[in-house]
């Protein structure tokens, strides 16, 4: 944002006020059409515009040594565009930047003057790089009647590199360039010339940097595959899984300079390994859930071979509106590259209380399964788990004991988790039961997803799509588990409501979760400046006693405007919303806080 105030102040009135001088003082760009894209360029690429930016405070000496680096900068810019007999001169109240030491530099400096004079955009006149292998993307730019640019050039060089090391040519290089101006026609010829190499194999794996956690381990978590084709694509997958196990705080996996004996490749893993312990603590104050406290205690190298363990213990509802307070104490174990490189084991202990609005809920979950990362976007877990539980809501108390098979799929093919801006997300999960006692067989299921679409870019709008779909089936509505059926109401389904404000009305005030849930929310997001942005929302929700939505039950909807602050961490979310439609409450509006988006 700074770049391009300087850019439209430049094109206004050809002058931009240097913050942080002795005294107040100009800065020109001339030679260049103010309402060129190169004019634009220069700016973007400049350290002494960077240093004129609004709220910029540098001293004479700062300026000094910016316009002194630009000389290099510049001729860079100007060579991506196809500039390549420029003559660039930078001064600093008369006098030639280069001349000054930067050592003594004025004491203040009034005026700064960046003259170029571009000479004539060269063109490539004939483009060759050769040989390439197949189904090599090379850059458009890279062809006859197109700009000459120096950038063009050496993408073209990484694509046609990038091309052979995919088939395996680790080695591949550009052996020779021919690169021959013709000053008359104003153009370049390009003649690159590669050399591939040989098709290259996995050699070992060594591991350089390792303390407490087993070498034998590092091996088995990379999963590189030694013997196989060398592949860029199966290096980074290696290096993910490495830092994915959590117990480094950096990975490195760095090919050898020589081939090895048979065309073979070594690769070392240059590792540093992540304090084995930590001890957290948390607390979060929200409108509606009250105070939340918890702690965590992690080690990440239990058993020597990169295991986590991490207990946890949280406090939630202090002081809320969402009924009483809730209470948790986990443990959860987890081992990497258990049954192979991208499928790990997992085991957990959790006993919770849950004082909610409508229901209570005291019960006990053991559970180990499986959880498979297909790739950096795709998640699989399968799990075999025991339920026991106490609850009681409008039709009583239930004690009932579950034997589970939780399932899970999640797909997250997002830009950014905490603030989206393009893609989709998927989650769905099926949790099948058998009970044992006090409840009939079933199975849960509930899916989540969520798609987003940016468009614009002085002042971007993100639409954001949410759909939710859950269903409890078989047991009949009193006798299924009171802490398996759905309510609607809150920040994770329809604001502007009250926290499970809707379920399914037993007459006399009585109120029980539904087996079917529908939820639909949308967003419009606008940024205004580069920290703030305003969202309007609409959010729907459904509850019925059904086992499938049939439209037998009962909607609620709510409307609102937030407000986000751009942080490190994820933007800080205040919404307010408004119920529009549902049964009526006493409460009027609800407000939200958070950090990251709603959804």
């Amino acid at each position: 944002m700074m770049m391009r105030r300087f850019v439209q102040g430049l094109t206004l009135g050809g002058y931009l006020l240097v913050a942080g001088m002795a005294s107040a003082a100009d800065l020109k760009i001339t030679g260049i059409p103010e309402d060129s894209d190169l004019y634009k360029a220069v700016g973007a690429g400049s350290l002494l515009a960077e240093q004129s930016a609004e709220g910029a405070t540098p001293s004479p000496q700062e300026v000094v040594a910016a316009a002194q680096a630009d000389y290099g900068r510049l001729l860079a810019v100007l060579y991506d565009e196809g500039y390549f007999g420029p003559v660039v001169k930078i001064t600093l109240d008369g006098v030639d930047a280069a001349a000054i030491p930067p050592v003594q530099p004025p004491r203040q400096i009034s005026r700064a003057v960046i003259a170029i004079t571009p000479g004539p955009q060269f063109r490539f006149g004939g483009t060759k790089i050769a040989p390439i292998a197949q189904g090599t993307e090379l850059p458009e730019g890279f062809a006859t009647g197109q700009t000459a640019s120096l950038g063009v050039l050496k993408e073209t060089v990484s694509s046609g590199i990038s091309g052979w090391r995919d088939q395996g040519h680790a080695k591949a290089k550009l052996e020779d360039q021919t690169l021959t101006a013709r000053h008359s026609e104003r153009t370049i010829t390009a003649d690159l010339r590669l050399a591939p190499g040989p098709k290259l194999r996995f050699g070992a794996l060594s591991v350089k940097g390792n303390r407490d956690v087993r070498t034998e381990r590092i091996l088995e978590i990379a999963g590189l595959p030694v013997g196989q084709v060398f592949s860029p694509n199966e290096l980074r997958r290696a290096q993910a899984r490495l830092r994915r196990a959590g117990a480094f705080n950096a990975v490195a996996l760095i090919e050898a300079d020589t081939i090895g004996p048979n065309d073979t490749l070594p690769i070392m893993a240059q590792i540093t390994e992540a304090p084995p312990r930590r001890l957290g603590f948390g607390a979060e104050l929200s409108t509606t859930e009250g105070l939340t406290l918890s702690t965590f205690w992690l080690h990440r190298n239990l058993l020597g071979g990169a295991e986590r363990l991490r207990l946890e213990a949280e406090v939630k509802g202090i002081g809320g509106s969402t009924g009483g307070t809730d209470y948790k104490l986990a443990a959860r174990f987890e081992r990497p590259a258990t049954f192979n490189a991208d499928t790990d084991f997992y085991a957990l202990a959790k006993i919770e209380q849950l004082d909610e609005v409508n229901f209570f809920s005291r019960q006990l979950d053991l559970e180990a399964g499986i959880e498979r990362l297909a790739n950096e976007n795709r998640t699989y877990t399968l799990g075999v788990g025991l339920r026991t539980a106490e609850t009681r809501d409008a039709f009583g108390t239930n004690k009932y004991t579950l034997l589970t098979l939780p399932l899970s799929a999640e797909f997250d093919y997002r830009d950014n988790s905490l603030n989206a801006t393009d893609g989709y997300y998927l989650k769905a999960s099926l949790t099948p039961f058998i009970a044992i006692d006090g409840a009939d067989n079933g199975l849960r299921s509930y899916v989540d997803g969520r798609v987003y679409k940016t468009f614009g870019t002085a002042r971007p709008v993100t639409f954001a799509l949410r759909g939710q779909l859950g269903s409890v089936y078989g047991p009949a509505l009193s006798v299924a588990p009171a802490d398996y059926l759905f309510y609607s109401g809150g920040g994770g389904t329809v604001r502007g409501q009250p926290y499970q404000s809707l379920g399914v009305d037993l007459g006399g005030g009585n109120i029980v979760g539904g087996r079917s849930f529908l939820g639909v929310s949308a967003e419009a997001r606008v940024t205004v400046t580069n920290k703030i942005g305003i969202v309007g929302f609409a959010d729907a929700g459904y509850i019925g006693a059904e086992e499938f939505y049939d439209g037998s039950g009962e909607w609620q909807s709510g409307a609102g405007l937030g407000l986000r602050y751009a942080t490190g961490i994820g933007p800080i979310r205040l919404d307010v919303g408004v119920p529009t439609s549902g049964p009526k409450t006493n409460e009027n509006f609800q407000v939200y806080i958070g950090i990251g988006q709603s959804f």
